[in-house]
């Protein structure tokens, strides 16, 4: 008989390992193996347990498994509800890194008239006995420190957290992505960059706004007010308008991609052309980014890259705890420059009075 000939199994009855094992040609001990990730499994028996177990139905019993290992393959991940594209997009990178390897996600978000906050979100994962907590796009909800007692991994700026292990992944050295945004707008000649600034709760908006001004104040230049938005479209429109009157703005760094887009639509309507006049530079690279019009110049943060970065970093700890955790990653990030920025009016003139002299 073919190990994975389909074995009869009483009416009603869930297959357990046993059977597995017995569809696989193997032991019940090898099939914990596999569903275990432990070492010394073969790949050609890796496949055959976990082909047997597909045929079968079968799902390892994660109850059973916690008694026996202390850990139940569960991770906990801390968002902010909402639908825009940063967060969301990390959810799903997130999720599909996590089955990789084996985990599962528990998914919390915690909401702007939540009273609970944070800590309230990280509480009801802890009740639910997982291995350790992700936050992903947290904001300040001017509580107290977090106070975990499971390892935390931060993805980017985060609150100030007590726990036993906490790990982070961070921007490669030097590449932090809004302060290269705006240094790219004042190597083309702007002498300053506007800033349409996200949420101040957001932790990652107070990053970002913070490397856009450590940028201008590096390179000397005037340092505006920024304007604060709420991620939207409608919200970038509405800080574009009043931008678009002023005539000493002639480059604008946004905090995503959403605000930048509601800019230069603002920009167009009161007849400041983009980049002609005014160049724009987002953050995130949605999808629609490169089919704006202009293309919309925006710093990638490839999500995918991330939560895969990310996961293996927690989970390589998971696995050897009484090891001292390696240094963290460097995620980096990519300025896209497309056709939404360009030296401003001024530059130009001078660069095409100087090339009909040389003629």
């Amino acid at each position: 008989m073919s190990h994975l000939e389909t074995l009869p199994s009483g009416r009603g009855r869930r297959p357990g390992g046993t059977d597995v094992a017995r569809l696989a040609g193997v032991s019940q001990k090898t099939v914990s193996r596999v569903f275990n990730n432990e070492p010394n499994v073969t790949e050609d028996t890796r496949h055959r347990v976990l082909a047997a177990a597909r045929r079968l139905g079968y799902r390892p019993n994660g109850a059973a498994r916690a008694l026996l290992t202390g850990r139940t393959n569960r991770i906990g991940v801390v968002s902010h509800g909402t639908a825009h594209f940063g967060p969301s997009s990390l959810l799903v990178a997130l999720e599909r890194a996590a089955r990789e390897v084996a985990y599962s996600l528990s998914i919390v978000n915690s909401f702007e008239d939540d009273p609970a906050g944070l800590a309230g979100a990280v509480d009801s994962l802890l009740v639910q006995g997982v291995d350790a907590i992700i936050l992903s796009e947290p904001v300040d909800d001017g509580g107290e420190p977090l106070v975990v007692d499971v390892p935390v991994l931060a993805l980017g700026a985060a609150p100030v957290v007590h726990a036993p292990t906490v790990l982070s992944v961070r921007a490669a050295e030097g590449g932090d992505a809004a302060a290269e945004a705006t240094r790219h707008l004042l190597a083309l000649g702007h002498r300053t960059v506007h800033h349409i600034a996200g949420p101040r709760r957001w932790w990652a908006a107070r990053e970002r706004a913070q490397h856009w001004r450590d940028a201008l104040v590096a390179a000397g230049a005037e340092v505006p007010e920024p304007v604060e938005g709420d991620w939207t479209a409608r919200d970038g429109y509405r800080i574009g308008r009043v931008l678009a009157d002023d005539p000493g703005v002639t480059a604008v760094f946004a905090a995503n991609d959403e605000m930048a887009i509601g800019a230069m639509h603002a920009l167009h309507e009161a007849g400041r052309s983009v980049p002609g006049e005014v160049s724009v530079v987002g953050f995130d690279d949605i999808p629609v980014a490169a089919h704006t019009w202009p293309p919309l110049t925006t710093v990638s943060s490839d999500n995918a890259v991330l939560a895969a970065t990310g996961l293996t970093y927690l989970v390589d700890f998971l696995d050897s705890p009484d090891t001292p955790p390696a240094p963290p990653p460097e995620h980096v990030h990519e300025l896209v420059v497309r056709e939404s920025t360009a030296p401003p009016p001024a530059g130009r003139r001078t660069t095409a009075r100087r090339a009909r002299r040389q003629a």
